[in-house]
Formats: structure tokens, sequence, C-alpha cells
């Protein structure tokens, strides 16, 4: 059908068309990001056979969940105001909103700067007490740290193709960015000769940089990743219009962002808060090893998490739009589609999980005991999957909708007040299957709230939308 010339896409096409032609491109992005990180996690188990270097991969992770969080949760709030502001025909507050996420971009990414360089090494001495964990850890995370801006930019610019519906375009940034981490990855990271999956290839040429090349190659993805997206909104965002005097901190502006952004980001940093904590959980009541198959587990589940976190980054633009543009039909045909498509995904990725744990696990050169640990693991965590299917929706519904804090309540009692304390009492024990049950129960209370949340959301966003 043909589009208005003055009308946005996200409120003419039908909805189960543009949900999917929004989502599609990011779903496929979002696998080759979750590949990616696993390609990085494959090349460090393949340095040695300490499993120290993996180490040091497993015990950043928080740290880096920790900048996903404010540089995401600012972005969506961002995200979410530039769709409401085009719902409502309100060219000058998208324009302004684009200008002060921006700008919150470039203070986000000193912060994390200045952390990255300066308390690494802190961070990494409270986790171990192997030197070399610590220094290996020091090094990678204050190179993807220091050099953060070039994430923090790839989620501003990327975030704004989104909001508009240029998903494709958003796409291509993310899949070039990858693609260029995953080929630089082995490059960086060995040396000419160097015999990698027990001597199945050998390295033709390399500058043998270890962790610090796995670092260089991620920060190098994301630079040029970022470029990508700021040529794209110049010459391609017609709905947005970058300007210099806009780049500054609108007081209104940035009120509407962390409204949504701020629970967003609290709701991340928990789950960097439980990651940690886990990890000491595991470190001290069990073996570092485990630690380890925790880390693989996490980089496992983000092939199956990651394209429903596409999903949602294309539902949420559209559900902002419409409900700005009064449009409660629609609205309700997206979150309906996108729960359906969520429970789906997750589903089938429990199903690997519980079938070929063996295949999964034999990535990331496992010894006897890592696979008996991991076979575990995979099996009785992935009982969480299908409601989390459901529950990421909802959150998400949530936040663009304008009730942030309902998804931050969900978060909160899910991982503080629920996986914690019962993760805990679990290693107790001594089993450390017992543990891993700890997700499956934490998530049945993070279903029965999100479903009670979505209802009080929906009623209140029907009263909105009618007037």
């Amino acid at each position: 059908m043909d589009i208005p010339a003055k009308e946005n896409k996200m409120g003419v096409l039908p909805v189960g068309k543009l949900l999917f032609s929004m989502s599609v491109p990011m779903m496929l992005s979002m696998l080759m990001q979750a590949f990616y990180n696993i390609v990085d996690s494959v090349f460090v188990s393949q340095i040695s056979e300490t499993g120290n270097e993996l180490s040091a991969l497993t015990f950043a992770f928080p740290l880096q969940s920790l900048m996903i969080a404010f540089g995401g949760g600012t972005m969506l709030g961002m995200n979410t105001l530039i769709s409401k502001s085009l719902g409502r025909k309100d060219a000058e507050s998208a324009d302004k909103a684009a200008g002060t996420g921006l700008f919150l971009t470039f203070c986000t990414a000193l912060v994390f700067a200045f952390i990255g360089i300066f308390l690494a090494r802190p961070f990494f001495s409270v986790q171990t007490e192997v030197q070399e964990i610590i220094d290996l850890g020091t090094v990678y995370t204050s190179i993807c740290l220091g050099g953060s801006i070039g994430i923090f930019c790839q989620f501003c610019f990327e975030r704004m193709l989104q909001s508009t519906g240029r998903t494709v375009l958003s796409t291509v940034t993310q899949f070039t960015g990858a693609l260029i981490n995953i080929v630089l990855d082995p490059i960086f990271i060995f040396e000419k000769g160097d015999l990698l999956f027990e001597g199945a290839f050998t390295m033709p040429f390399g500058l043998g940089l270890g962790v610090a090349g796995a670092a260089a190659a991620t920060i190098a993805g994301q630079m040029i990743a970022a470029l990508m997206g700021l040529i794209f909104n110049i010459f391609f965002n017609h709905d947005i219009h970058l300007r210099i005097k806009n780049i500054r901190p609108h007081i209104p502006a940035v009120k509407e962002i962390y409204k949504v952004g701020l629970p967003s980001i609290i709701m991340q940093s928990v789950g960097s808060l439980t990651t940690f904590t886990l990890n000491q959980i595991l470190r001290s009541g069990f073996t570092e090893l485990a630690v380890n198959v925790y880390g693989i587990y996490f980089k496992l589940q983000s092939f199956i998490f990651m394209p429903v976190f596409g999903l949602n980054n294309g539902m949420i633009p559209i559900i902002s739009y419409n409900y700005g543009a009064k449009q409660p039909s629609r609205v309700k045909k997206t979150i309906k589609i996108s729960i359906i498509t969520a429970v789906s995904i997750m589903a089938a990725g429990y199903a690997v999980f519980l079938l070929a744990p063996e295949v999964l696990l034999s990535l990331f050169n496992p010894t006897e005991n890592m696979l008996i640990m991991g076979k575990s693991c995979l099996r009785l965590i992935g009982l969480s999957f299908i409601p989390a299917g459901f529950c990421i929706i909802t959150i998400s519904v949530t936040q663009a909708i304008g009730n942030p804090f309902f998804s931050l309540i969900t978060s909160a009692c899910r991982q503080l007040v629920v996986l914690l304390p019962v993760a805990w009492l679990l290693s107790l024990t001594g089993n450390l299957g017992a543990v891993w049950l700890a997700f499956p129960i934490a998530e049945v209370v993070s279903l029965a709230l999100s479903i009670v949340f979505l209802i009080r959301t929906m009623k209140s966003a029907n009263k909105e939308m009618s007037v």
C-alpha cells in the first residue's frame, strides 16, 4: 500500500507486517552481536590451558553490563521520547530529544572512561586473588571502558534510526560493527603460527596481543559502527535533524528521557550487581570453574535472548508512536504479536539447551568437569526461558507507554528479592545444580508480577488514548 508522504509508516502499515519489517533486521543483527560475543570468548579460551583469560572476561562482564545499562537505558528514554513526539507531529521536540540524547551520550562515555582507566584493578582485586586474572582483566577492562565512546555513540545513533522506523539502517551499523570485531579478533589476539582448536587450525598471521587484542577488536568494531550510524542519520533520517545548537541538555527532554530511561538503567544495573554477586557465591561456595561455566552460559543464552531483544527494539517505537497518536487497537495488536513471537523463540532456545548442551559447550575448549557442570547449568537455567520471553515484552510495554517503575519493581523483585537470596541458600547445600534452580524460581515470580502490571498499564493507557 502507498504510505502518505507526511505520515510515518508506524501509524499506517498493518501491524504484523510493520512489526516484523522493523524487528527481523534487528533480530538478525542482534544474533550477529551474540555471535561475536561468543567468538570473543571462544578465541580467548584458546590462548592457554589455564582458563585465566576466560576468567578475566567473565569477571569483567558486570562492568561491561553496567556500561550497557547506562547506554541502553538512556537511549531507550531518547528513543521513546522521539517516537512519541513524532506521533504527536511535534518535530521540534523530536530534534531536541535527539540533541539531548547525544549530549548525554558524551557525558556517560566520560564517566565510564574514568572508571575503566582508574578503577579496573580494584574491581578485579575484589573478585579474585589470582594475580594473572587481575592483570588480564585490568588490561581488558581498561581498553573496553576507556574507549567506550564508540559503544555509547553506536547506541545513540542506532536508537535514533530505530525511533523513526529505519531499522534496516540500524541493522547495517550493528552488523558491520560485529563483523569487524569477528574478523579482527583472531588477528589481534594470536601470533603467526599459533595453533587453535586443538591444532586443527594454524594462524597465518597475527599481532599476538592476547586479551588486549580482544578488547581492541571490540573497540574498533564499535567505533566504525558509530561512525556509520552518524552518517546514516545525517543523510537518510529525515525525521530527525541533528544540529550543533541542539546538542545540549534541554531540561524538559532530560526529564522525559530519564523518566523512562532511569528505571531501565537501575533495572539493568541490578542485573550487573546480580552477576557480580552470583560470581562471588559460585567462587566461594564452589570453584572458579563454576564461575567460568556461568560466564559461558551468559554467552550462549545471548543467542536466544538477543533475537527477543531485537523484537523488543522493533516493538517499542511502534507502541510509543501509536500511543502518542491515540490508536489503541494498533498498540494492543503489537503487544499480542510480540508476546507470541517472544515465547516461541524462547521455547525453541530451551529445546536446544535441553537436547544439545555438549555441542554448545564444546566451543569453549572444555575440560571434563566443565562439561559436566555446563550440561546441568544449561538444562536447569533454561527452564526459565519461556516465562522470561513473556516478561521481557511486558516490561518493555510498560516502559514504552510510560509506566517504567513497574518494570523496575519487577526486575528488582526477580533479582534482589528472589534470585540472589535463593541462589545463596541453595549454595549452602553444596549442590551446584541446586543453585541453577534459583533462575526458574525467580522467573515464576517475575511472571506473576508482569501479568499484574501489564493489566494495570493497559487499563491506564486505554483511558489516556480514549481522551
